[in-house]
């Protein structure tokens, strides 16, 4: 079962307090009715004194009958049952009524910006975090500062944005001011401004608003529909209770939504971390028990060596630079190389970590040969052709095993590349994805490879699935030490990546190690 949102617990309470459910009704406290009469009393004195104009349309008074259908009259017409309007139930001491019966909604005062004094707050929009009715910051007319019309508010009134009402922006002022024109500062009689603040953001006339607007691009709330809209209305002492209780309840509702955040965050990290642990643990040795009848990995690395000679002698490879490394373990625990007929010199601090006993450490450039690629004249449509001959990019990097590319070359395209077997192992050493992460992937079929890889051809093939495990544990630590820093690309120095130390295991504890991995990481995949 999964667990509300934060918002959608947001939303909850609000509807609940739309709605008359979110604190009990008290018979002492009256009624509506009595208050929208006598607001309706109050607006027509003030048109016997022609103070204020008449409604268009004749006012509006909703009512319920006996049977419990809702009914409207304006003005002296005859009386209409609503009910396919009403959205909801309300609480018998609850009445309806029309926006613009309760408030100045869409009547504003406006103002041309040069006349505003200075020192005067200015809102716009982007001064309001959406659906939470904070302001985030205010701002303070200059003497030399220029804008367009703005609309004058005064301190208490409710400011509605009607431009992307989805964002749901509505504020109380706290003090006087101007704003854009985009903003409608409300004036409510009989409605407390903060509870006209939590029934504006509630989800029933967001919903109301998201169905009333004009235009696609910046839909904004057609104001002549918003003053129509049915709003509920409670007793004033009701209303108090209500903004309370909300003012109680949403501390809570932060503070829960800022665990979810932190438990969503740990979910993605997770993973993550899990992953990296199991690789790191795989090529410490930690993840597997060693054997004692699993030949030594020296043993392995010696058996390379040979056939590597083998290869030079037979002009079939060249020799390494800087002669042939032998890394060994001395009685006391140190790490000694030897390079040719040289001197051994103790490279324990070179070391990134310690290995079990039957393990042993390698340079890169003694366990595999290196070699790039290029890209042909793109300007040649005959170099390229639909399923051809494979032609690796950084965009193809980001599967384990490639048996397939985006674009294909013809056999002219391929001629001047060279075509790498299955089981070469390629590292993209050239992108701008080596801020995030390094692409390392197995050859499954042979393909060749643009300038933005290298392949890693290992001496032995048994040696190509541990070489790629290895190097993905590595990930952050090649891109860290290797990384090539002052360039426009980000881009990986593979001259030392070549000479970087390898862990060996012994071959049938790298299977199973190889093993273990696959599946782990297969069922934290699934996790996800």
């Amino acid at each position: 079962m999964s667990m509300m949102s934060a918002k959608n617990l947001r939303n909850s309470i609000l509807q609940m307090a739309v709605e008359g459910k979110l604190v009990e009704q008290r018979d002492e406290e009256g009624s509506a009715t009595d208050l929208l009469a006598s607001i309706r009393e109050q607006r027509a004195q003030l048109v016997r004194e022609k103070k204020a104009k008449p409604v268009k349309g004749g006012e509006s008074v909703i009512w319920r009958d006996d049977a419990g259908h809702w009914f409207e009259r304006r003005g002296k017409g005859e009386a209409v049952c609503i009910d396919e309007e009403i959205p909801f139930d309300i609480p018998d001491s609850w009445c309806w009524t029309r926006l613009e019966s309760i408030s100045n909604f869409g009547s504003c005062l406006n103002i041309e910006y040069e006349s505003v004094s200075a020192g005067t707050w200015n809102l716009d929009l982007e001064d309001v975090e959406k659906d939470s009715g904070v302001i985030l910051r205010k701002k303070y007319k200059r003497n030399d500062e220029q804008a367009s019309t703005k609309h004058v508010f005064t301190e208490g009134m409710v400011l509605y944005s009607k431009l992307r009402p989805y964002l749901n922006k509505v504020v109380v002022a706290d003090e006087n001011g101007v704003c854009s024109s985009e903003i409608l500062p409300i004036q409510f009689e009989g409605l407390e401004a903060r509870c006209a603040q939590v029934f504006l953001m509630s989800p029933y006339f967001l919903a109301f608003a998201n169905t009333h607007v004009s235009g696609t691009k910046m839909p904004r709330l057609r104001v002549a529909d918003g003053k129509q809209c049915l709003m509920p209305i409670p007793s004033l002492a009701e209303q108090n209770r209500i903004v309370v209780k909300v003012d109680e309840l949403m501390p809570h509702v932060d503070e829960y939504g800022k665990a979810q955040e932190q438990r969503e965050r740990l979910d993605r990290e997770l993973p993550v971390k899990l992953r990296k642990s199991i690789l790191q643990a795989a090529v410490e040795g930690k993840l597997t028990e060693q054997s004692d009848d699993d030949e030594p990995a020296s043993v392995l690395l010696a058996g390379i060596r040979e056939q590597r000679a083998q290869l030079v002698r037979e002009k079939k490879a060249k020799p390494i630079k800087g002669d042939e490394s032998l890394i060994y373990r001395d009685d006391a625990g140190h790490w000694f190389e030897r390079r040719g007929k040289s001197d051994p010199i103790c490279i324990d601090e070179e070391i990134p970590f310690d290995i079990p006993d039957s393990w042993s450490w390698a340079r890169l450039n003694g366990l595999a040969s290196f070699a790039g690629g290029k890209t042909p004249a793109t300007a040649d449509s005959s170099n390229y052709e639909e399923n051809g001959i494979l032609w690796v990019t950084s965009k193809d990097m980001k599967r384990d095993h490639i048996d397939s590319t985006l674009i294909t070359l013809s056999t002219k395209g391929a001629a001047d590349l060279t075509l790498y077997p299955a089981g070469t192992i390629l590292m993209v050493t050239r992108s701008g994805i080596l801020r995030r992460m390094l692409p390392v992937a197995i050859l499954d079929k042979e393909a060749t490879i643009n300038q933005d890889q290298k392949a890693i051809c290992p001496f032995s093939s048994d040696l190509a699935a541990w070489l790629f495990t290895y190097f993905k544990a590595n990930d952050a630590r090649i891109r860290r030490e290797f990384g090539k820093s002052g360039t426009t690309v980000e881009s990986i120095n593979f001259n030392q990546v070549e000479t970087m130390l390898v862990a060996i295991p012994p071959l049938a504890e790298q299977e199973h190690i190889v093993s273990k991995v696959d599946a782990a990481l297969e069922q934290l995949n699934a996790l996800r």
